[in-house]
């Protein structure tokens, strides 16, 4: 679903209001044109040469309206800037990226371009991590907020493939957290992420929106969530940040960023790089009516300081320990329940293919 650029806005000022830091689910409201084309399929295993390396696409079937379409338009562009045909792989619900983006980097691809939304790009990102082998970006998505943040138009996605084609790249921070759901756990659940990792109130409106709502009203079900748990209790943490002595809130959602721009141009974390070797944190502790509103104030104007319910660090590690389970989201997709959330950056660990003098 795309909508007109005031509706985006009028959306996200909305969903500030009701829904704080749903600020980042609002800006998976924004879906990428596809680019229209023709059909065959490609070779099972592409041959890389000296001369004439070879792509391989790791594809969200759900994103891709025809998949022999779209991988002609591929290969036909491969062969336009010299490439060799691509290597096609889809993902699928019990591997939604990761598996395909390292048997892409085993045939030898010299890029490899994820082709869906914030979810896909994030797996194939964590195969990718410290292998050299850039990623491409097609976005597809509802949000493609990695894009967005390097540059990448989000709207042409003929534009994209020549971008993920060429060779100007952009090394970037790779984020890692760490979910323990006891607090005790001495093997927690390890993931990647590349724009925000959080927990609380913005995990949990991302984990209540009924799909069968969001398929009838698009990003407005968010709304209708975060309305709904917007009177929630605030949790309290524990903050480790850095080497510094431990600081206790009552919060309402905490969320770490590795870059901070969502649609419209809004800047979630004022401060945020994607390749600063730091982590950008807020801390929202918004109760009522009044503190939401001060949320606004904060985001829109990209305060730092003001009213004490909206609160920014910056970090190279940082441990949030909650006193009881909550909801988790990375890179806007619910991620589960965790009482202990750990997050570090690994520097400049992963290469992006991006327009020149990005």
């Amino acid at each position: 679903m795309s909508s007109p650029a005031g509706a985006v806005q009028l959306g996200v000022l909305v969903v500030v209001l009701a829904v704080a830091v749903g600020l980042l689910v609002v800006a998976r409201s924004a879906r990428g044109r596809r680019a229209p084309l023709a059909a065959e399929p490609a070779p099972d295993l592409p041959v890389a040469t000296e001369h004439r390396p070879f792509a391989a696409v790791v594809a969200n079937p759900t994103k891709v309206d025809d998949a022999d379409v779209r991988l002609d338009w591929v290969r036909q562009a491969s062969e336009d800037l010299g490439w060799a045909p691509p290597l096609w792989l889809e993902t699928t619900r019990e591997d939604i990226g990761a598996g395909q983006a390292r048997a892409a980097v085993e045939a030898g691809a010299a890029v490899v371009l994820a082709y869906g939304g914030d979810g896909t790009v994030r797996a194939v990102a964590s195969s990718l991590t410290g292998t050299g082998v850039p990623l491409g970006l097609l976005p597809a998505g509802t949000g493609n907020l990695l894009a967005r943040n390097l540059g990448i138009g989000v709207t042409d996605l003929a534009e994209a493939l020549r971008t993920g084609l060429s060779w100007s790249e952009r090394k970037v921070d790779v984020g890692v957290v760490e979910f323990d759901l006891s607090g005790e756990d001495h093997t927690p659940r390890r993931e990647t992420f590349l724009v925000m990792a959080g927990l609380g109130f913005d995990a949990e409106v991302m984990a209540s929106v009924e799909p069968r709502l969001k398929e009838r009203v698009g990003w407005l079900a968010y709304v209708v969530a975060g309305l709904r748990l917007m009177h929630g209790r605030r949790t309290k943490v524990t903050l480790r940040i850095d080497d510094r002595p431990p600081v206790t809130r009552r919060m309402r959602s905490v969320i770490v960023g590795n870059c901070g721009e969502l649609t419209g141009g809004v800047r979630l974390l004022p401060d945020a790089q994607v390749d600063d070797g730091w982590l950008d944190v807020v801390v929202v502790s918004a109760g009522g009516l009044v503190g939401w509103t001060a949320v606004i104030g904060a985001v829109l104007t990209r305060s730092r300081r003001g009213h004490p319910v909206v609160e920014h660090f910056r970090c190279r590690e940082i441990e949030i320990r909650a006193e009881a389970p909550n909801q988790v989201q990375l890179d806007g997709d619910p991620a589960g329940e965790a009482r202990v959330m750990r997050v570090r950056l690994e520097p400049l660990a992963l290469s992006v293919r991006v327009p020149p003098l990005s």
